[in-house]
């Protein structure tokens, strides 16, 4: 994964089929990259929904949730609206991965991203990161106590 203290590298992915996300666009606030295998899978779902219930407390702290996956954009379309989902859901679809390369979370032998998290600040440099096992769920509180303490400093 990228080091803490160093600057976030900049992508712009699908959203939607016709609308795209930047990310240097997002840092007029805390931006959580959430790295995620797959569209539809147990866990994943389980891990979106989650991010989708917490959203206010992000919000709070002038944060947005991203998910990333490396399903296509009309997956994330229907994944997101299945769901219910209240925050983008980015396609890393092609060149596959490559965003998750930048970031150093793509799994080469499985072709998914890893379930990986990333805080960025204001000013794009990582504030945080996580690197979860791929089964298990990393929940909600390690991004809410690294909003905590960045809002401390």
């Amino acid at each position: 994964m990228l080091e803490v203290g160093t600057q976030a590298p900049d992508f712009e992915l699908y959203a939607a089929p016709d609308q795209k996300v930047k990310l240097s666009q997002l840092n007029v606030k805390k931006v959580i990259l959430a790295f995620y295998p797959a569209d539809w899978s147990p866990v994943c779902g389980d891990q979106m929904a989650l991010y989708n219930e917490m959203l206010q407390l992000f919000r709070k702290q002038n944060a947005v949730m991203v998910g990333i996956s490396v399903d296509s954009k009309w997956c994330h379309q229907a994944f997101s609206l299945d769901r219910k989902l209240h925050f983008p859901i980015l396609s890393d679809f092609e060149p596959k991965g490559a965003v998750a390369k930048l970031y150093q979370v793509y799994d080469e032998k499985e072709g998914e991203c890893k379930r990986a998290l990333y805080l960025i600040d204001e000013d794009g440099i990582i504030r945080w990161n996580y690197l979860s096992p791929v089964d298990i769920n990393p929940g909600a509180d390690g991004i809410l106590e690294a909003l905590d303490e960045m809002n401390k400093k």
